[in-house]
């Protein structure tokens, strides 16, 4: 087998195991995709062939919840944010093929820190009246990290978590925030001529193992214990993150 066909191979499996652990736990498909592809790959070049996956399946996610006026309404400050930062942080640089080592390692620590703070429970609280400072700020943060290291969930993730928003709208809002960010971060990588076509046409390729892995890892949401199947996976994020770390 080609090496082309054996990366290709490599990628579709990558993709099959990310959504099917969205599938399962609701997150995870950029994280996991991430990671992994960045242990056979520049994160640049695995930034572009997460953008068609993971806008695809954010979507659903977002239009399947119930209440996307209120939340748009209410978190309109965030995304803006989001594509900010996002857009001024691709500046730097830092998913750049000259700079991969940097990149790898940041992306090693981002996925750490997010696995340690959700496997020690970490639990906050925002304000109300507090939002409409935190919200921009914590996008701008999102962006910021999203174009250093092509995952979206920190700050983002803990923060939506602390909204004190029902299961549904959390989905809901997690789906809003994780497409808005894989839009900024394609149009980030599209203006700095990362995003070329072969790399476009793979990443829709890349759609079908991820969309299975989806569908697989819903139908068997009901048949697990989405704790234990989180804490599992959070603990293999960490060590993930901390072999990306020390490669680099």
């Amino acid at each position: 087998m080609s090496d082309s066909m054996t990366s290709l191979a490599v990628a579709a499996l990558i993709f099959l195991l990310a959504g099917f652990v969205k599938g399962v736990v609701g997150l995870g498909l950029p994280t996991i995709a991430m990671g992994l592809l960045g242990t056979v790959m520049a994160p640049a070049q695995a930034a572009a062939l997460l953008v068609v996956p993971s806008l695809v399946t954010n979507v659903w996610q977002l239009l399947a919840g119930p209440r996307l006026g209120t939340l748009l309404r209410r978190l309109w400050p965030m995304m803006l944010g989001v594509c900010v930062g996002t857009w001024l942080g691709m500046g730097l640089g830092l998913l750049a093929a000259d700079v991969t080592r940097s990149a790898t390692m940041a992306l090693g620590i981002a996925l750490m820190v997010y696995a340690a703070i959700s496997l020690a429970a970490v639990r906050f609280r925002v304000p109300v009246r507090a939002e409409a400072i935190l919200s921009p700020l914590v996008g701008a943060a999102t962006g910021l990290v999203t174009a250093a290291t092509g995952v979206f969930v920190i700050p983002a993730v803990p923060y939506l978590q602390a909204l004190d928003l029902e299961k549904d709208e959390l989905v809901q809002a997690l789906g809003l925030s994780f497409t808005v960010s894989t839009a900024a971060l394609a149009a980030g990588l599209v203006r700095d001529g990362v995003m070329e076509v072969a790399l476009a046409g793979t990443s829709l390729l890349a759609l079908a193992p991820a969309l299975a892995g989806m569908v697989l890892g819903q139908y068997l949401r009901s048949r697990v214990h989405a704790d234990t199947f989180r804490r599992w996976f959070l603990a293999g994020l960490l060590m993930l993150g901390g072999y990306l770390t020390i490669r680099s």
